[in-house]
């Protein structure tokens, strides 16, 4: 997890980590929950800064064969605990979003939930490589948090440019297939950090098949 507004990004997650039991829970989020079904047991997916591994050990108890990183060691150590507790096999690593090395046409799915200490540029680079590392035809979900979320501040970063609107992922992701893009309130319980009233979005989007694109470029 990494931004600017950060003095150390990894200290910062690694002192945080730190704390007894674990930041955000232990439970997968709840929007991820809803859209895993479209993934098959067997597919890739990439939890996209993972932290602790609630969304990654959840998914490889699906049967996905899940990979996970985040920049903070200590959240990543903690992550490989869930997973043994779990009994199940995570491919976790210690990275950050531009250091991490992004491979074309790889993953089924992706995984990015509150992925939002990135800052506009960051941003723009982490959802190029997020699409980019999709096979054709994988499905991306994607959970955050709304400019209304600053009244509640039950959660995520207090800076507007951080946060999500509906134009700004169709924008972002206008090479995708937008399945769901769906803008909501509800009362979250997610460990300390995401508790309470919290305005979100939710996003569910699919790269287009080969001869999808080949055929829309003809079309045009």
């Amino acid at each position: 997890m990494t931004t600017q507004r950060f003095n150390d990004a990894a200290q910062t997650w690694n002192t945080r980590f730190q704390e007894d039991g674990y930041l955000f829970g232990t439970e997968p989020n709840h929007y991820l929950r809803r859209q895993a079904h479209h993934w098959q047991a067997g597919e890739r997916v990439l939890c996209v800064a993972d932290g602790e591994g609630r969304n990654s050990v959840w998914l490889a108890q699906q049967g996905l064969s899940v990979a996970a990183f985040d920049l903070s060691e200590v959240g990543v150590r903690k992550a490989e605990r869930l997973a043994k507790a779990a009994n199940v096999a995570v491919d976790f690593s210690v990275a950050d979003c531009d250091s991490r090395v992004w491979i074309d046409n790889t993953y089924d799915g992706m995984a990015a939930i509150f992925v939002q200490f990135a800052d506009p540029p960051m941003r723009a680079r982490l959802f190029q490589n997020m699409m980019r590392s999709l096979k054709p035809g994988g499905f991306l979900v994607l959970q955050g948090y709304t400019l209304k979320q600053l009244e509640y501040k039950t959660g995520g970063p207090p800076f507007v440019d951080h946060l999500y609107t509906p134009d700004l992922l169709q924008e972002a992701f206008a090479g995708m297939q937008m399945l769901d893009l769906l803008e909501y309130e509800c009362d979250m319980t997610e460990g300390r950090q995401h508790h309470g009233r919290s305005a979100l979005i939710g996003m569910l989007a699919r790269k287009p098949m080969r001869n999808d694109a080949q055929s829309s470029s003809a079309r045009g």
